[in-house]
Order: C-alpha cells, then structure tokens, then sequence
C-alpha cells in the first residue's frame, strides 16, 4: 500500500467531484487567500516550494490508479479511472496544472491572493478542485507559523530597539524553537521548523534546518549550542549538583555558547550560590558565555529575578544606550510555556529595572508550532471561474450569508505593486502592469527555485 499515493491525497468526496461539473466545462481556476475574518491583517507566504519538489515533482503510476480504484469502491465513492489514465497516458502520471504563486517571503495582507492553479487540460477540470485539499494544507501551515514568528518579531523589536545597541544583529538569535516534539510527526517539525527559520535562526528542531537545507538550498539555516536537559543534571543527585554544572563548563564552554537548565532543585540557589559564587571563577575562565535556563517557576518573574542575581554575582556595564548589560560571561534563556504576552512582560520587567533587552532570549515550542490552525489566519482556496465550451471564462461565486459575511473575489486573479502596498486585482484589470503572481509549477515541471537567503531578504525588506 502506498500511503504517499497522490490520488488518495485528498478529502474523500472530492473523488466524485469528476461527475458535477456542467457539461462542456473546460478549466476551472481557483485561489489561495486570507479571508477578512482573521484579528492578524499580514501573513507570511511560505512553504509551497516543499510540496511541489516533495508531491506534485513526482508522477502517479497505474498501480497507484489500481490502488485507488479499490479504495473507493470499499470506500463508497466513486472513482475517475478514465480521468487519471489520460493523465498518466498524456502526462507520464504528472498532473497537468498550472500553479502561480507569490515569490516566497512576500508580506501581504488579508485578502491577497497567494496562489492561483488552474488546470492545463480540458479534459480534467476536475483536478484544480481536486488538489485542494493537498494544495492549501502546503500552504497555510508554514505560512501561519512563519506569520506566529514574525509576530514575535515585532512583539520583541520595540525593546530591542530602545534598549540595545545592535537590534537587528540581535533581533534574529531572540527566539528558539524547541517544537519538535510537541508536533504531530517529523513532517510537521521539519515543515514548521523551517518556517520558523525564516525569521530567526535559533532552533532545537534539527528537521527544521534539513528541510530548509534540501528544499531551499540553505547550506545551515540555524544554529543551535550544546545544552542540558533535567535527566542530565537529576542523574548526579542534588548533592552534586555542583559537579553536574562544572561538567557543562568543562565539556561545552569551548563551543562558544551553552545553555545549561538550573532549576532541577532550587534556581535561586543554582544561580546565587554555584553559579554567582563556587563557579563563578570557573565560567569566567573558560571563557564561553553560559546561558542559564530557570525553566521552572512563575514564568515571568523567575527569569527576570534570575537576570538580577546574575547581575549582582558576575557584574554588569552600561551599554552607549544606557541599559545594563551582564558579563559577557552569562546570559538567561526562558522557554517553559512561554506565549508572547510572557515575553513582552519579561521585556517590559528588565527595561524598568534598568536591563538591555540582550541579556535574555526566549524559546517556544508547541505554541509555536502545534497552536495554529487554518483558522489563525483564514486560510481559503476558493474557485473563481470557469471556462465553458467555447472558451469563454465566467466568474463564480456564491451569494453571502448575511451582509456582514466577506467572499473572497469572483474572477481569475492578479496580484500587484502599488507603492508599497501589494494588492490583488480582477486580471482582465492588469494591462501592462506586472503580474506578481508568477508561474512556478506547470505540468510536473518546477519553475521557480527560490533560495532560504533571498526569502529571508524579502520577508526583511518588507519591514515590522
């Protein structure tokens, strides 16, 4: 049983679809958009580039059509054997579509168009529906999680700006993804961790930089530092505590930076008594900047209070914006359930205390990459219109609900640059103009190969 076989990649009821068209139907266009409803007016486009080398770069074959016909059947659905054996027959098994799309990192608000697909023969308009499914799945995952991390951007950028001398040097190493295994399997952390990595460049989710690396040619897309866990530190009992903590120091300060998680029994403690006193010459010596993790506790207070005692043990210097900053010896990390109300909070503590924004740095996991959902941002594929008989297009819509109800727009689409503002447009408005949404997949064929580096620019370029 192939479990990867494209024709099964699918909601169940899109397989009789084949049968509801009006006769004579020729093509069917559809878009990718955020409708109105969403509370978040910018999303991150990113991500498609993964399935179409990983799903729609690879044909289908008579087995799989074989596999599917018995599916459905056992399934109650019924099944376009003849529709998929003129593809594999014309097409070698590659679906004949067309897919345009937004160049990858593009910031664009609610109610652009991201993606458009439409079918490349006439004789299957029956596909551009029937991808939904696979299609829109590509797309709103990694864009809301690359949407979640630019919103912790701006959350963090205002503190880093006021209080730290090199903000943007500083701004991508703020925030470290630690979801892998909170997801729901090495897909998704490969998929969200790299999405993650197109705002910052911290990651624990080592899928994360092995999918930016195949698929967008990242050569390392993220760093990571040697760092301990509480089986590690629990396994030499309290009483040596201590020992455990030297360890870290003689094993892991060469690496230039590691994190070493104190809270096993008393993160006051660890941090005034080892750390501020009985290793303090040690951690100094070796050299390395030791980053603390009080994971535990009340989630605000205890990193700010860390931050302090760390202050008075190893000393501070006040930076050309005036904000103390800790010996180049030490920093703090926070991560244990972390929403970015926490962070801004924690950030808003030690600037009024007196603290630079560099002295700490925050992970998130599961809030990261497993609290989103295609409704974070209202994610859509909609058709949009038809080609009859004769040729002729025809926009296609259904009437709204109520008047408060916003569909998405009837028509084939384009997409844009007006000043600064990206907008999507009827195409028969186009003219001269150039259409943003460009061609990146026809046919099995991939068109467009947009590199980990240029995403990371334009997504930059597009400003908090």
């Amino acid at each position: 049983m192939n479990l990867a076989n494209p024709i099964l990649n699918a909601d169940s009821y899109k397989l009789g679809h084949y049968l509801q068209y009006p006769p004579g139907t020729r093509a069917v266009s559809a878009y990718i958009t955020t409708r109105g409803m969403s509370s978040w007016p910018e999303v991150v486009f990113f991500g498609l580039q993964m399935f179409l080398k990983d799903y729609l770069s690879k044909p289908f074959t008579k087995a799989d059509i074989d596999e599917a016909e018995e599916i459905a059947r056992l399934h109650g659905q019924p099944f376009n054997r003849e529709g998929w054996e003129h593809i594999l027959k014309e097409y070698g098994g590659y679906l004949p579509l067309r897919i345009e799309a937004l160049p990858e990192g593009s910031v664009v608000r609610r109610d652009v168009p991201m993606v458009q697909v439409v079918n490349t023969d006439p004789k299957s308009a029956w596909l551009t529906s029937y991808i939904e499914t696979a299609l829109l799945r590509a797309v709103w995952y990694p864009s809301s999680v690359a949407s979640t991390a630019r919103r912790v951007r701006q959350a963090i950028q205002p503190f880093l700006e006021k209080s730290c001398v090199e903000p943007e040097k500083l701004a991508i190493t703020r925030l470290t993804d630690f979801g892998a295994r909170g997801v729901t399997s090495l897909e998704q952390a490969g998929i969200g961790g790299a999405a993650h990595l197109t705002q910052f460049n911290q990651t624990d989710t080592l899928s994360g930089v092995l999918y930016a690396r195949k698929y967008y040619g990242a050569e390392m897309a993220g760093l990571s530092m040697p760092a301990s866990e509480h089986t590690t530190m629990t396994a030499w009992g309290q009483d040596r505590e201590i020992e455990a903590f030297s360890g870290m120091i003689d094993n892991f300060a060469s690496f230039g930076h590691y994190s070493v998680v104190s809270d096993s029994y008393d993160i006051y403690n660890a941090v005034a008594e080892i750390w501020g006193k009985k290793l303090q010459t040690k951690v100094r010596a070796a050299g390395g900047t030791l980053v603390v993790r009080p994971d535990s506790g009340d989630p605000i207070d205890t990193p700010v209070q860390v931050v302090a005692q760390l202050a008075y043990a190893f000393g501070t210097h006040l930076n050309a914006k005036g904000y103390k900053v800790l010996d180049d010896n030490v920093r703090v990390l926070q991560s244990d359930g972390l929403s970015l109300q926490d962070m801004t909070m924690i950030l808003g503590r030690l600037e009024g205390m007196g603290f630079s924004a560099e002295n700490i740095s925050f992970g998130m996991g599961t809030t990261l990459l497993q609290k989103v959902s295609r409704d974070t941002y209202s994610f859509t594929m909609k058709g949009s219109a038809v080609e009859d008989a004769n040729g002729k297009w025809r926009d296609i819509t259904r009437r709204p609900a109520s008047l408060r109800e916003r569909l998405p727009s009837a028509g084939r689409q384009a997409v844009i640059q007006d000043g600064r503002d990206i907008l999507g447009i009827p195409l028969q408005e186009l003219g001269s103009r150039p259409n943003l949404l460009q061609p990146v997949f026809e046919n099995g064929e991939l068109l467009k190969d947009w590199g980990f580096e240029e995403i990371r620019e334009r997504i930059k370029a597009a400003g908090l």
